[in-house]
């Protein structure tokens, strides 16, 4: 009989080194396909938090200045951390300084998201196909909405590259819905975002916003209420200047004259002489996802997403997967990838109770 530390010290060594446990995901990823469970027509996205094994009492706060590099010599979950700093779903998702950071595991991300007490927690990624829940790809990250987006974008360049699969649409909530994220799915994937637009350009004041401003792409300009236009540029300038700033924004303007004789001013621009709209430059894939969003195939897809929550609930509930019990980033993701491995072969229990079906020749 082996010693009882064998699979611990092996977990931590030959099954991390040679990636065995994400072979064995996607062996079961490739056991759907085989038996047609994998539609590969939808697919839908989304994260949940999972609490980290990190207690409050033995943090830092995010400003205090802490020796990662002395923890590094005795603990893996912050060598896992330094490891992690420049990888888009980890430490550069955002430069925003958490509140406190967890010194037993700093790769945690302390959230109050649940609405409820904070705590630290990381956020497992999903990519399932629609037509039969089956996950096609798993993905660790911290617990804010970049990382979860990276993350997102991270299986389904994975998902192409290891089974071949490219999605005709994807189905998302409006955490995904950024017009830099919804512009990389529609064209450099060629993906039909089903997915709500993340527009925060409603007023509260009574004035008008920008969705009673009417683009015309002929004149590349903004019709006002008023019908007045709107353009980038209302003169000319001795030295030209960008049309677009560093966030990818384009201004429209109107015409100081316009607005002073306009009588709709009150509700338009009390504060300011004229009237300004920003423009993304991604607002073609913003309009197309609007577009999208007055189809019945777009009311289909929000139902069907909700197959992602349902695996998650699952996940929870029946696996008790809660709260993790590995520490850094490698352990979140070895742990999410044998859940999800059990979840796709209790997906095939489930759809094939009498075994493999052989098709007739």
């Amino acid at each position: 009989m082996p010693d009882h530390s064998t699979f611990s010290k092996n977990r931590h060594g030959r099954f991390r080194d040679s990636d065995m446990l994400r072979e064995l995901f996607e062996a079961t990823v490739r056991r759907c396909m085989d038996e047609g469970l994998v539609g590969g027509e939808g697919f839908a996205v989304d994260a949940s938090l999972i609490k980290a094994d990190a207690n409050r009492q033995r943090s830092a706060e995010g400003s205090e200045t802490v020796d990662w590099t002395a923890l590094a010599e005795t603990r893996r979950s912050v060598r896992e951390y330094l490891d992690t700093l420049d990888e888009a779903a980890w430490g550069a998702a955002s430069g925003v300084k958490p509140k406190f950071v967890s010194k037993s595991d700093p790769a945690a991300q302390w959230t109050g998201a649940l609405k409820g007490h904070a705590f630290f927690a990381y956020a497992t990624n999903y990519l399932i196909d629609l037509q039969h829940a089956v996950i096609v790809d798993v993905e660790a990250s911290r617990a804010i909405r970049q990382a979860e987006v990276g993350a997102a974008r991270t299986m389904i360049e994975r998902t192409q590259d290891r089974f071949d699969l490219w999605p005709a649409r994807l189905a998302a909530d409006s955490a995904y819905g950024s017009a830099d994220n919804l512009a990389w799915l529609v064209h450099e994937r060629g993906i039909e975002p089903h997915i709500p637009v993340f527009d925060k350009s409603g007023r509260q004041d009574g004035t008008f916003s920008r969705s009673e401003f009417t683009y015309d792409h002929d004149q590349d300009a903004y019709v006002c209420p008023a019908g007045k236009l709107l353009r980038q540029r209302q003169r000319t300038y001795r030295n030209p200047r960008p049309l677009a700033d560093e966030d990818g924004m384009m201004r429209y303007r109107a015409s100081k004259h316009d607005c002073d004789a306009c009588a709709m001013k009150p509700r338009c621009c009390p504060n300011t002489p004229a009237r300004k709209i920003p423009r993304s430059i991604h607002e073609g894939a913003r309009d197309m996802a609007r577009a999208i969003a007055e189809t019945d195939e777009y009311a289909t897809s929000r139902r069907q997403r909700k197959k992602v929550e349902m695996l998650f609930a699952h996940l929870k509930r029946i696996l008790r997967l809660d709260r993790l019990r590995l520490r850094g980033p490698l352990g979140a993701r070895d742990e999410f990838h044998l859940a999800a491995a059990a979840q796709n072969l209790r997906k095939l229990a489930k759809l094939l109770p009498n075994g493999p079906q052989v098709m007739p020749a």
